[in-house]
This record gives structure tokens, C-alpha cells and sequence, in this order.
């Protein structure tokens, strides 16, 4: 008998998805619009051929997807195997323009262009928090609704789809991270003038070079904001302009986004380009304000507020009440109220360095390294004895994934049998260092757990978790997780706290860490 034919609109997939419109097909998977009929509502399916090799890791990428709970990621609705010799994703369906159709009429004004890649960077912290990478950030991966609302599509979808057995080192995460950042600059580049850094993607030509480097912004197009010009540089910048500091973190990136984004007249400083040696520059272009969505697809009534600048933030309008306040004889009064505080600051500073040499002695400007376990000890706040298994502890960080630190047994329930909220260990780094990175392998799955580092100030190892600064937690993770801090967290001590343990037994819970690994600088 021959091989069924292939699925086509019109299909109907586990008794309740219509397939209605064939959206994408890459590397070996598809994407389709279809149609809830029980819950009468749009959906997004993504497909794979059940006897695909990557089919299981695709289910299983999807199913850890959901660990990242930002709304502008489309949520994965539900996952199904084996329809009709497929595996299916099924997630939300969003109304709105894909970002490139946008861009291909016109650039977003500074300030959109800001506010629209500073919701996808808070969204890829969020992801990244949780260990998850998108990977292939481009601007037909981001969604403005009519409200002016972001949504990200294609989380996980790279890793889903990755070769088979393939295990992913510390490495590669972290330069997946980094792949994630510069597709921030380069979403951001191409808001500001409708061009892609490097080759040509999602139909925006590609982003004009002058001896092998890249223009900024600024060059290319007239009326671009300095400041957000100046954080593109910052990412896309190899070195950046001026000795600015690079930004390297998505969650860096968005905090400094949302403080820019202010239109400049367009007489600015910028040299002339009529010198330069590309002569494919939208500097000398008109700048259009864009008249609606592109041709062929049903305009809104209104104008879309994609269009529209946001509304003055917080911080805006006390600069506004800043600059009125320093005008005449009160700017005086107030310059010697900011000198004060100044001088105030400086001399708590002094004091504070001396009081703790150990913190100067971190080398921002060194490279991340692995950080060396001076000392690990079992932490049991809760318990009768504050004791458990101490003598395991150094296991968790010996280099050997075949040892480890083991909790006690508990009976009758995943959360320690009722008994406390956690138990964990202890790690000393041996004085205070920058804390960039940490990996944990587990054994057995899931544990949920959570990382917390003590004060920088901290002298002595935690003995309860009051006081302790909550780096991440994770959700149900299935053997090893990644966890990436905030960049100038600093802190001697690092805190990994099991609140929920795997099964091992009929009614038996109990939790293994076999391996920690900090990177950072010291």
C-alpha cells in the first residue's frame, strides 16, 4: 500500500485542529495557521515527521519551553504525538505584522525602535534565566499587534530542531547567549534604518560597511537618536566606539533601551557622507512615515500604535521636572545640593573599599574563567540537627560526574515530604568574585530548585536563607540547567536550594547534586 499523501488545508489533526494556511517550512519542519473547532479559535502548529530522528528532542525542547512564562512568548498549548505520523506543537496564534513587513516600507522611529527591541530583550532575559535560547532572532520573529504590543515567536525552535545526540557543554550555552545579543543589535540596527548587519535576511538589504566596518546608524540614516545609536555600537561594536563598555546581556540591553529612544533634530554632527565609499546609504534617502501595513494584507481602521511614539515613562518626565527645576538662580541651589551628595558618595566609597579590600580586588576587565571551590558544606536550616549528609558536600564539586551530594530520603511527597521548604549546600568561592555563570548537574528528574548568592559584604557562610539574594529558580529541571546573573552580581557564597526532589521509590523522594560549576572573575 502506498505512503499516505501529504497534509493539506483542510486536514483536521487530532479531532480539533483545522489546518488552514502552510506558513513556513525549514529544516524539515513545518509551520501552519489552523483552527481550534472546539475552542473556536486561531492556532500555530508546528510539525515533525514522527520517524524524523530529531522527533523525540523536539517534543522534549517544546516541553522545557514552557519553563519561560513571559507573555510575549506564544505559549505552547499543547503537545500531541504520533498524528498522522507527526508530532505536533501546538501554540497560541497571534493577529499582528510580522516586524520585516514593516521594515520594508519604512524605519520606526527612534524611540519605537527602542521600546519595541527593549520588550524582546526583557523577554530573551527572561528565556535566558531559565536556560532556554532562541538562537535565530531576526525581525520575521517578532510580532507588533495593532495595540503596539511585542510577541516572539521561534523560542526553542533551533534547539528543537538541533542534530541528534548532541549534548550541549557550558560553551555552547553561553554562546548561544551571545547569539541571542548580538541578534538584539542587529534587530535594533535594523529598526533604526531598515538594514541587516551582515548578509541580506527577511528581504532588508544588507547594512553598508565602509573598509570592512560597520556604519553606525547614525551614518546611514539622518534623525536617528545618539543614545540609541550609541548602545547599537555598544553591541554590534567590535571593540565599541569611544571605550564604550560592551553590553553583553540581554537583560543589560533592555534596562539601557528604556532609558533611551529621544528623536534628534536632524541637523545633527554627523560628517557629510559624500566622501564615502559606499554610495548605498539611506542617509541621503527621504524618510517616509509609513502609510499602513503592506499590500495584501486587510489594514487596520486606524493607524497602528507601531507607529506611535510610547507614552513619556516615569523616569522621562522626572527629567523634564529636573531640567525646569535647574533653571535660574534655583540650578545654582540645586548644583550644590548634587555636589554634596557627590562628595558624600566618594567618601563612603573610600570607606567602604577599605573596609572590604577583598571587592577591589575584582578585575572587571578580566576575562570570564572558571572559578575555583574553595569549600562546600551542606545547608539544613529547617532540619532538627541542621545537618544533612555533610560529609557529601565536597562531592558536588570535585570534578566528578559520578559522585555527588545526596539528600536524605523523604516519604510521601516530591517537596521533602512536607517536612521543610528546602535543603541544599553551601559553596565558598574563597572570596568575593564576580559571578557570571553557574552550571548544576543533577541526578534523576525533575528537581526544582533554587540559586541564591550572599551579600558581597558576607564574611561568613549563610546559616538560613533570610538575607540571601535570589539569583534564579528553576522549574522541574530534567538534569542539568545553566544559570546566567545579572552582570556586577558579586558575592563569595552561592546558595543551591532543592525544593522539590525526583522519585527514586514507591512513595520515596530523594535529591543528588552530582556537579556545580561558577564561572566568573576574580
Amino acid at each position: 500500500m502506498s505512503d499516505r499523501r501529504p497534509l493539506a488545508s483542510g486536514d483536521v489533526l487530532a479531532h480539533r485542529y483545522e489546518l488552514q494556511d502552510l506558513v513556513t517550512e525549514k529544516l524539515g519542519a513545518t509551520t501552519w495557521r489552523a483552527h481550534d473547532q472546539i475552542l473556536n479559535r486561531n492556532v500555530g502548529i508546528e510539525m515533525l515527521s514522527s520517524i524524523d530522528p530529531r522527533a523525540e528532542h523536539f517534543l522534549t525542547a517544546a516541553r522545557e519551553s514552557t519553563a519561560v512564562t513571559d507573555p510575549r512568548f506564544l505559549r505552547v498549548l499543547d503537545l500531541i504525538e504520533d498524528e498522522q505520523r507527526h508530532h505536533l506543537v501546538v501554540r497560541e496564534w497571534a493577529r499582528a505584522f510580522p516586524l520585516d513587513q514593516l521594515l520594508a516600507q519604512s524605519p520606526l522611529p527612534s524611540r519605537r525602535a527602542a521600546t519595541v527591541v527593549a520588550e524582546v530583550a526583557e523577554a530573551l532575559a527572561h528565556a535566558h534565566e531559565h536556560g532556554v535560547y532562541h538562537r535565530r532572532l531576526s525581525p520575521h520573529q517578532v510580532l507588533l499587534k495593532e495595540s503596539g504590543a511585542v510577541r516572539v515567536v521561534g523560542l526553542g525552535v533551533a534547539t528543537a530542531l538541533s542534530p541528534v545526540g548532541r549534548q550541549d557543554s557550558l560553551a555552547d550555552l553561553q554562546a548561544y547567549e551571545q547569539l541571542d545579543v548580538q541578534g538584539l543589535g542587529k534587530l535594533l540596527y535594523a529598526c533604526l534604518v531598515s538594514r541587516w548587519p551582515g548578509s541580506q535576511v527577511d528581504g532588508l538589504r544588507a547594512a553598508p560597511t565602509e573598509h570592512g566596518r560597520l556604519l553606525r546608524p547614525r551614518q546611514v540614516r539622518a534623525g536617528v537618536s545618539r543614545d540609541v545609536d550609541t548602545v547599537c555600537d555598544r553591541i554590534l561594536g567590535t571593540p565599541p566606539r569611544h571605550h564604550e563598555a560592551p553590553l553583553r546581556k540581554a537583560a543589560d540591553i533592555a534596562h539601557v533601551l528604556r532609558l533611551s529612544g529621544d528623536d534628534v533634530e536632524m541637523h545633527d554632527d554627523q560628517p557629510s557622507l559624500s566622501g564615502l565609499s559606499s554610495p548605498d546609504l539611506l542617509r541621503l534617502d527621504p524618510v517616509i512615515v509609513p502609510a499602513g501595513p503592506p499590500p495584501g494584507l486587510e489594514p487596520p481602521r486606524r493607524r497602528p500604535k507601531a507607529y506611535e511614539p510610547a507614552p513619556p515613562t516615569t523616569l522621562e518626565r522626572n527629567k523634564e521636572r529636573a531640567r525646569r527645576a535647574a533653571r535660574g538662580d534655583r540650578g545654582l541651589v540645586l548644583l550644590g545640593i548634587i555636589g554634596a551628595i557627590l562628595l558624600v558618595t566618594v567618601l563612603a566609597f573610600l570607606v567602604s573599599r577599605s573596609t572590604h579590600d577583598d571587592n577591589s580586588s575584582v578585575d572587571s576587565s578580566s576575562p570570564v574563567r572558571l572559578l575555583p571551590v574553595q569549600r562546600v558544606t551542606d545547608f539544613d536550616p529547617q532540619g532538627e540537627d541542621k545537618e544533612e549528609n555533610p560529609q557529601e558536600a565536597p562531592l558536588a564539586a570535585d570534578g566528578n560526574l559520578k559522585t555527588g551530594w545526596q539528600t536524605s530520603t523523604y516519604l510521601g511527597s516530591a517537596k521533602l515530604g512536607g517536612l521543610k521548604d528546602g535543603v541544599g549546600i553551601v559553596l565558598d568561592l574563597g572570596g568575593t568574585r564576580e559571578i557570571d555563570s553557574i552550571r548544576i548537574r543533577l541526578a534523576g528528574s525533575p528537581t526544582t530548585f533554587t540559586v541564591f548568592t550572599a551579600p558581597a559584604s558576607s564574611a561568613r557562610a549563610p546559616t538560613r536563607i533570610t538575607g540571601l539574594r535570589r539569583a534564579a529558580v528553576i522549574d522541574r529541571s530534567r538534569g542539568d540547567s545553566s544559570v546566567s546573573l545579572q552582570s556586577g552580581v558579586m558575592s563569595r557564597y552561592v546558595v543551591v536550594w532543592l525544593q522539590s526532589l525526583p522519585k527514586v521509590g514507591e512513595g520515596q523522594f530523594q535529591g543528588e547534586i552530582r556537579e556545580v560549576i561558577v564561572r566568573g572573575r576574580s
